[in-house]
Parts: structure tokens; sequence; C-alpha cells
């Protein structure tokens, strides 16, 4: 009897330790939530960009939290945005109160971030959005800071920015229409996805087009996950259309990029087809996406600065493909939070807010200077422009995608921007054909 309370006694004893040691060892974590549509090309993105930073710095021993090295832990969250907003809060809504996360990242589908940016806010957990382009989610930082200034974007920049920098595309390949062509007077048709994000490029559509010298033809709205786009297409090829300005972030990209290539409609897509983003977009469209051209964040052989190439080549050694822009779950750890973590000491929300907002730093697509609104709020929206976030513009050509947009950008006087590995723009020979009026053989 003695030996067997001995026994118990000693059992004991190692259970309480190891549970003591296991609860330490979670203790020395942070806790990361992954959130985003994870079986689609945006969620895997968010998830890969995140292992890839995880990975990187548990490596180097982790994060250094006032004199304590703490490892990463991810937890990933399928949200189903696409799908459901219901199935997004609530997957947010677990990383929160069950797997008890110190930050999220991810989110893509506009109306889903929005619901669960409330959730995030309401616990006071710091969420980095990395694909949601909506300004309300910023402006709500401004509005009620006290309430949202847990939020910042990661990328991409806002949806007002991103129109503005299709805008400049669609400006350098009507100069380029002009050149090459002798077209005149460019007429432009308007192909945006119904959702919401996409909502506020209408009016500036509408608004800018004019300004630019060019002729809106038409306004057309697909679903975002339509398959047959013919009837949209044909009404564009009726219009006289030169250039058909895209606003796609979902699957519909892949479509009408077929159709308009099987059709050999005479114009060239021009603006944001997240789709064409991706190496699955060539065998997707079954070629027929040659010549798209779409905003982008990373190619193969272009380099922002001095960060980009590590981290493309390290992306497609470990994927398989260049990263799109919701891998950017990367920089949002490596270069956001970690040295927010390692400069405040802490993991303390509200003094990481007043840290983060005020920083500026390098990222592997740019420069992060976070923004304020008119009457100096925060905005915890990123700068737009030459010397912090421009983006780029990528051209499929003959089944490579290449870097195009900035190519000899001159956004001001005295001031030029072009990316190392920029290529010409290439145009489709049947528009070539039936536009040109150059004598055959000339240049």
């Amino acid at each position: 009897m003695g030996c067997f309370k001995k026994s118990f006694f000693v059992s004991a004893i190692i259970f309480i330790f190891s549970v003591f040691s296991l609860t330490t060892a979670f203790a020395q974590e942070i806790k990361i939530g992954v959130i985003g549509p994870m079986k689609f090309v945006q969620g895997i993105g968010h998830w890969n960009g995140a292992t890839m930073a995880a990975d990187e710095i548990n490596a180097k021993g982790g994060v250094n939290v006032g004199g304590k090295m703490m490892k990463i832990r991810l937890i990933q969250a399928d949200s189903n945005e696409f799908l459901s907003v219901t199935d997004a809060t609530n997957a947010m809504e677990r990383l929160i109160t069950k797997d008890k996360v110190d930050f999220v990242v991810g989110g893509f589908r506009t109306e889903a971030v929005l619901a669960m940016q409330d959730i995030a806010m309401d616990k006071r957990v710091i969420f980095i959005g990395c694909g949601a382009a909506h300004p309300e989610l910023c402006e709500r930082v401004a509005k009620y800071y006290d309430q949202y200034k847990y939020f910042f974007r990661g990328t991409p920049y806002s949806s007002s920015d991103l129109v503005k920098a299709a805008f400049i595309h669609v400006g350098t390949v009507g100069a380029y229409l002009k050149q090459e062509l002798g077209i005149e007077n460019i007429k432009v048709a308007f192909v945006a996805e119904k959702a919401q994000w996409a909502d506020p490029m209408v009016p500036a559509v509408q608004a800018t087009m004019p300004k630019m010298g060019m002729e809106l033809v038409g306004i057309w709205r697909p679903s975002p996950v339509a398959t047959d786009v013919t009837a949209e297409l044909a009404a564009i090829q009726r219009a006289g259309a030169h250039i058909i300005f895209t606003i796609f972030s979902s699957s519909v990209g892949i479509p009408f990029a077929r159709q308009a290539g099987e059709l050999k409609v005479p114009a060239i897509q021009v603006g944001i087809n997240v789709e064409a983003q991706k190496a699955e977009f060539w065998q997707a469209t079954r070629g027929m996406g040659n010549y798209v051209i779409t905003s982008n964040t990373y190619a193969e052989g272009v380099e922002q600065n001095e960060l980009t190439k590590s981290f493309v080549e390290g992306y497609k050694k470990r994927f398989g493909e260049i990263p799109t822009y919701t891998a950017d779950t990367y920089a949002a750890i490596v270069y956001g939070i970690v040295p927010a973590i390692e400069q405040a000491g802490t993991l303390n929300s509200d003094t990481l807010v007043s840290i983060m907002e005020n920083r500026v730093y390098k990222v592997p697509s740019g420069t992060v200077r976070y923004t304020k609104d008119k009457i100096g709020r925060p905005l915890h929206d990123l700068t737009f422009g030459p010397g912090y976030l421009t983006g780029i513009a990528t051209q499929w050509q003959d089944g490579k995608l290449v870097g195009v947009w900035p190519n000899g950008w001159k956004p001001a006087p005295g001031v030029e921007v072009t990316y190392k590995g920029m290529q010409p723009i290439k145009l489709p020979p049947w528009m070539i054909q039936a536009y040109s009026k150059k004598p055959a053989g000339k240049k």
C-alpha cells in the first residue's frame, strides 16, 4: 500500500509538471489567426504568405518580447466568405473566443470583412486586412477611432487608389494605342463585377474618362461568379470599344478573358483581374487570356526594392508560383506585427496600435506609411504613390506573365518611375489587324 501511495504521488507530480510545462510552452507562443476563403486562391495566398513568415521568424528563434523569445503559431480559419458572411463571422468569432489568438491577418471579400472587423474590434484584437479594398474599412477608424483603431489595411491600398492606378494603366495603354495604331478617339468599355468593393469605381469612371479624353461607351456589371459573358462581350464589340477596362476580383475574370480571346474581340483588356495574377490563368483560359493586362503586386523578374526578389523567389521555390497580393500576410507579419512587438516589448494591443500607426517601413512591394484623413485623423490606410506603394501592371505575353508598368511613368514634373525588369506592352494581333492604319511592314 505504501508503494502504491508513493507511486501515485510521483505520477501526480509528473502529471502536474507536464501540465505546467505544456501551459508554459503555450504561453511562449504568439498566436496569429489567418482567415480567408481557404478553398480559393485568395485564401491559399493568405495561408502560404503567413506560413512562410512564421517559419522564417521561428527559424531565427522567434520574436523578442521584452527579453523573452516567443515562437509564432498560426491558426487557420476558413471564412467561406465568397458564399456566406455568416460563415465568415463565425470563423472570426472562433479564432478570438475559442483559439484566443493575439492577432488576425487576412480577409478578402469586403462584405464579409466589414462584419469580421466588427467582431475583432469588439474584442480589441489587432486585425490586419490583407485583401479587401473598400474605403469604409479604414474610414471607420477615422470616424470611431477608439472602437476601430485595431484595424489596419495590409494590402491592397483602398479601392479609390486601386482605381486611380487602374486609370493610369488605362491612360498608358490609350497613349500606346494612339502611338501604334493612330487611334485618336479612344473608346472604353467599363466592366466591373457586381460586388460592393467595385461600386465606388462606377461614378469615378463616369467622371474621369471624359477628363482623360476618352469616350466611355458603356458599363457592364456581371456576377462575380458568372461563367458565360458572351452577351456582354457582344455588346462591347458592337459599341466599338478599343479598351475593356476590367474590375474583377473573383472567378468571372477567367471566362471573360477566355471568351474575349475566343471571339477575338478587337480590344485590349486593362484594369484589375485577380485571376490573371496567378500562374493557373494561362491554362484556365486555354491560352485565350493572352495580352490581358492587370494591376498586380508581384511578377517574376520585377523588383520594386531590395526586398522583392528574395520574397518572390523564396515563395516560388516553396509553393511553385508567384505570390498574389493576398500573400502579403507575409509582409503584415514579418515587417508589420513583429517589429512593432519587439519595439513595444509587449503584446498589448493599445501600445502596439500607437507604434504601428506611426511607423514607416519597407515591404517587398514598396514602402508602407499609414495615412490620415483630411482633418488629420488616423485612417490606418496605405499611402499610394511614388516612393511608397504603387503596385505594378502585368501582361500575359505568350504564356509568360511580365511586368509592363511603371515603365517610364512620370507622375510629376522631374519624377520618373521604372522598376527593374519591365517589358514593353504587346497588342493582340487581331486588334492590330483591325485598327492599324500603317502600311504593312512599317513601324
